[in-house]
């Protein structure tokens, strides 16, 4: 039997994606937490809160992302007290950049910040490897993310609406669903606006069927069509 070296690096593939439309923003993500070839958690929410209007899509190592969530939320908390207002989706986005870049040498994590604020409105920024902070009208992450630029370039238009938008985001997660062996799952959705925060939930068979992709079915035999077995 071959030894398996517990030390060699994984793979922990993700697919996350933010993007703005006319009103707010639409974050969404696949659900699969891989440890190489072992999918540790097929039903995991990637897209967490950070304040009552903003919130974050996590990629990379999954320690690193929640542990970088859990210290900006503490932050936010204590600067919510301090203002005696919601912090703004730009001072979120400057805290997880602050922590990313001060520890970039000790964390493998890439995310994305989107919310909703009375100032400037709906924001996405993209928080990459290194600690870089850009705002950008969409972005996307995690390795799911190389079979989606040209889709987004195509795709992705100004002024969309809420259910433009949210389509275009299951639509391109269920894409990258289709190519990336490391993203899998089911799709979640979060819609961030003057309105408030909608989580929404897309399981597979709720997701479009791509180029050859097996139709979704309740076992083996109806996957291979095979006959009722025989008697010997």
């Amino acid at each position: 039997m071959d030894q398996v070296d517990f030390n060699a690096p994984h793979s922990m593939g993700t697919t996350i994606i933010g993007v703005t439309y006319n009103g707010g923003v639409v974050l969404g993500a696949d659900s699969r937490t891989s440890t190489g070839v072992y999918v540790a958690n097929r039903a995991s929410d990637k897209i967490t809160k950070l304040t009552d209007n903003v919130y974050v899509c996590r990629s990379g190592s999954a320690a690193d992302s929640q542990v970088v969530s859990d210290y900006v939320r503490y932050f936010l908390h204590q600067h919510t007290i301090q203002l005696g207002q919601p912090a703004t989706v730009k001072v979120a986005a400057n805290l997880v950049r602050l922590l990313a870049y001060n520890n970039k040498n000790n964390l493998q994590t890439g995310l994305i910040v989107g919310g909703w604020d009375k100032y400037e409105g709906g924001q996405i920024y993209g928080v990459p490897l290194g600690g870089t902070i850009v705002q950008q009208p969409f972005a996307i992450g995690g390795s799911g993310s190389s079979y989606l630029y040209g889709f987004f370039d195509q795709a992705w238009k100004e002024g969309m609406t809420q259910e433009e938008a949210e389509e275009l985001v299951k639509k391109a997660v269920s894409l990258a669903i289709a190519r990336d062996g490391a993203s899998g799952g089911v799709v979640r959705t979060v819609i961030i606006n003057s309105e408030g925060v909608t989580r929404n939930f897309y399981p597979g068979d709720q997701l479009p069927i791509w180029h050859d992709e097996l139709e979704s079915h309740n076992s083996l035999l109806d996957i291979l069509g095979a006959p009722e077995p025989m008697n010997i």
